[in-house]
């Protein structure tokens, strides 16, 4: 399986951006409760074969600050290169789901 961590703004460009089918990117933060309790679902988004990706906003804070992501866990759903929805904190599976419909 690809990695589904997203580690520079050309690589969140190529496969966010640029993407032709809807897209969720979970913002999140390795010493974030809430974030790690999230994790297990992106991964299993993941592994279902769902377009999703990770963003470690302590890594890449510029990014986070361009989609105004002030609180996380934020899980963006992303449409044709932009934002279509959004979720802060945790949810569940199928709320997250929910994002891309």
């Amino acid at each position: 399986m690809e990695s589904i961590y997203i580690r520079s703004n050309e690589e969140f460009t190529e496969k966010v951006i640029k993407a032709d089918s809807p897209v969720i990117v979970d913002f999140y933060a390795d010493w974030c409760g809430p974030c790690r309790m999230l994790a297990p679902t992106i991964e299993a988004l993941a592994e279902e074969g769902k377009a999703v990706y990770k963003v470690n906003v302590d890594e890449l804070p510029g990014l986070a600050s361009d989609f105004e992501v002030s609180s996380i866990p934020t899980v963006i759903s992303f449409k044709s290169g932009s934002e279509h929805k959004r979720q802060v904190g945790l949810a569940d599976k199928k709320t997250i789901l929910g994002l891309i419909e």
